[in-house]
C-alpha cells in the first residue's frame, strides 16, 4: 500500500464491536483477568492499552519498522531513549541539535555520568574522530534544527555498524512521509509527534520507531517501567492528524519553496537556509535520501535589533514556540528553541542572535509571503 494509504488505515480499522470508521477511544485504565492465571491482551494501560497500540501500529508502518513506542511528549521519548546508555558511556550528537535535545544532556544526563560530544556530522571524519572505547549512541538530526545542515544518513549507519554503536535520528523535520531512515540503516527513528505528525499544534507526544528486537523489549520495558505515555485522548488526536499528513507535508513544502525564494532575493535577508536550493552544502545527499526538501526555512537578518523589529511586526504568522502546525510558526531560536543554550555555545554551532526559523504552514502562500514582506518592510 501506498503511504497515504497505510497513514489512514493501519491500526485503524472499523471497530469489530459497532463498525465504527473511526475505532473509538478506550479510556480504561485496567483490564479483568479470566482468571488468575490467565488475562486478554491487556492488563494496564501504562504498559499497553488499545487506543495508543493502534497509533504505534500506525507509525510503525509508516517508519517501515516492526516497532513504535509512544510517549507522552519528544522529549519523554528521547529520555527513554537516552536510557539505553549505562553510567559513564558516551553519545555523539549532531552539534546543530534542537536545544531542547541539548539541555536534557547537558543539564539532566550529565548528572548520571553520561558523556555526550557534539560535531559537525555533515562532516563524516568527525564522528569517527569522536568514537572512545565508551561510545554506545550516534544520535543525529537531518535536516538539523535550526540551520538546517544535512547529514547523510546511510553513511553514518554504516559508521555505527561498523563501530557497534546504536544509530538514532530525529526525524521530526521531514517525517516518514519524506524519509524512512530506518530503510538507510539506521537503528531507531525519533519523533516529536507534537510537530507535523499530529500537525495542528493541540496535542504533545513522541514516538520511538526501530526494527531490532532486542533494543525493542528493552524499549518497552523502559516505556512501562518510567511511564511516560502517550494517554488514550492523544493518541486518538495524533492518529486523526497523521491521516492527512501526505496532504499537508505536499502543502507545507510547496509553500516553503515560495517562501525560500522570496526571502533569498529580498534586500534585507543576509542568508537563506533550505536543502531545497540547489546551491544548499547538502542538497544533493537530500535528494539522495529524501523524497522532499520539507517545510522548515530559516534565515539571517544580520543583527539583532533587525531581528527583532521584524519579529515584532508580523500580524498573520504567528511567534511562538514549536513547529510542523498547519498554521505558520516563526521562531526566534536565542530567546526561544535555543534559549537554554550559553551564547558560546550557540556561536559554535552557527546560531546568531539574528537567526529567525520560519515552520511555514498551510496557508496560502502568498499571504504568508505578505505578511513577511510587509515585517521586512518595516525594518528601518
Amino acid at each position: 500500500m501506498g503511504f497515504a494509504t497505510d497513514a489512514i488505515h493501519v491500526g485503524q480499522e472499523p471497530d469489530e464491536t459497532t463498525g465504527a470508521v473511526m475505532p473509538p477511544i478506550n479510556l480504561a485504565t485496567t483490564f479483568a483477568y479470566e482468571n488468575t492465571e490467565k488475562h486478554k491482551a491487556y492488563v494496564y494501560s501504562r504498559a499497553a492499552n488499545p487506543t495508543r497500540c493502534a497509533f504505534e501500529k500506525n507509525m510503525a508502518a509508516l517508519e517501515k519498522g516492526k516497532y513504535a513506542f509512544a510517549f507522552s511528549t519528544g522529549m519523554a521519548a528521547l529520555s527513554t531513549m537516552m536510557m539505553l546508555l549505562k553510567s559513564g558511556e558516551h553519545c555523539i550528537i549532531s552539534k546543530d541539535v534542537y536545544g531542547g535535545t541539548f539541555r536534557l544532556c547537558e543539564y539532566v544526563f550529565k548528572d548520571f555520568h553520561f558523556n555526550f560530544s557534539y560535531v559537525d556530522t555533515t562532516i563524516l571524519d568527525n564522528i569517527v574522530k569522536a568514537i572512545t572505547p565508551l561510545t554506545r549512541m550516534v544520535l543525529i538530526e537531518t535536516p538539523s534544527n535550526p540551520l538546517l545542515k544535512v547529514t547523510d544518513i546511510a553513511a553514518v549507519a554504516q559508521i555505527c555498524r561498523e563501530q557497534k554503536l546504536i544509530s538514532v535520528i530525529d526525524n521530526t523535520f521531514m517525517t516518514p512521509y519524506y524519509q524512512n531512515p530506518l530503510l538507510l540503516g539506521m537503528d531507531m527513528v525519533i519523533h516529536s509527534t507534537t510537530k507535523y505528525i499530529n500537525g495542528h499544534s493541540d496535542c504533545l507526544g513522541g514516538v520511538l520507531a526501530l526494527n531490532d528486537e532486542t533494543i525493542a523489549e528493552r524499549v518497552r520495558f523502559l516505556q512501562k517501567s518510567i511511564g511516560a505515555v502517550l494517554s488514550p485522548f492523544d493518541s486518538w488526536l495524533t492518529m486523526r492528524g497523521v491521516k492527512t499528513l501526505a496532504l499537508r507535508m505536499e502543502k507545507h513544502t510547496a509553500n516553503a519553496v515560495k517562501v525560500a525564494e522570496f526571502l533569498r532575493r529580498h534586500s534585507k535577508v543576509i542568508h537563506v537556509y533550505y536543502p531545497g536550493f540547489e546551491d544548499s552544502p547538502g542538497h544533493e545527499i537530500q535528494k539522495k535520501q529524501s523524497r522532499g526538501s520539507g517545510g522548515m526555512v530559516s534565515f539571517d537578518l544580520g543583527t539583532y535589533e533587525k531581528a527583532k523589529a521584524f519579529l515584532d511586526n508580523l500580524k498573520m504568522c504567528a511567534l511562538a514556540e514549536s513547529l510542523g502546525g498547519v498554521e505558520t510558526l516563526i521562531c526566534f531560536p536565542v530567546t526561544m528553541s535555543h534559549s537554554s543554550v550559553t551564547k558560546e555555545i550557540r556561536e559554535e554551532m552557527g546560531i546568531t542572535d539574528h537567526l529567525i526559523r520560519v515552520s511555514v504552514g498551510c496557508e496560502d502562500a502568498e499571504d504568508i509571503i505578505q505578511d513577511l514582506s510587509s515585517a521586512l518592510e518595516a525594518i528601518p
